[in-house]
Order: structure tokens, then sequence, then C-alpha cells
């Protein structure tokens, strides 16, 4: 379980680091991911979870649900399968993508 659940989490972070402004470094414990979401340029780590689940189908926590330095990331946990994580990180993409092109509010 253990070399499954580290390609789990190298294959979620691998992934969310190909989007382009979002960053992940790989977590060292747990099942969780914390990608930096500023890049994305929207007003609040709370705005892009609301929109990720409300757009894409991918639910995650604000970073901001952790205490204030949160701000800024997310909260991913890639207990699931691998194939649901990919698809999850296939989301996101093509989600980010359609937000690159439209004009967003700060």
């Amino acid at each position: 379980m253990i070399a499954e659940f580290r390609r789990r989490r190298d294959a979620v972070v691998k992934g969310l680091n190909g989007i382009p402004g979002i960053t992940c470094s790989a977590p060292q414990g747990a099942f969780y991911v914390f990608p930096n979401v500023t890049g994305l340029g929207l007003a609040s780590s709370a705005a892009v979870a609301d929109r990720l689940l409300d757009e894409a189908g991918v639910a995650t926590l604000a970073g901001t649900c952790f205490g204030a330095a949160g701000e800024g990331y997310l909260r991913l946990s890639y207990a699931n399968s691998l194939a649901n994580l990919e698809k999850a990180v296939s989301r996101i993409a093509d989600w980010s993508s359609r937000l690159a092109a439209m004009p967003t509010r700060r």
C-alpha cells in the first residue's frame, strides 16, 4: 500500500505541477496535497475551491479551512483510485484553461 499511495501522490503532484498557475510540492505524510493556486488569479482559495466544485466537479477544500496561513492553497486527497485522481487532475486542467480565457474579478 505504501508504494501504491506513493504512486498516486506522485501522479497528482506531477499533474498539478503541469497546470499553469498551480504549484505543488510532494507531501511527506498523510494522503493530501496542498497546491498553491495563487497563480490562477482568483480572489481567494475559497473562490477556487467553490468554482472547481461547481464548474469542474472536483471537490477540494480551501486552505483557509486550516487557518489564515492557508490562503492561496487548496487541500486535495489522493486516497482514491489512480484513475479517479487522473480524471480529477484532468478536470482541473481543463477548467483552468477555460479560466485563463475568461476575465477574472479581483
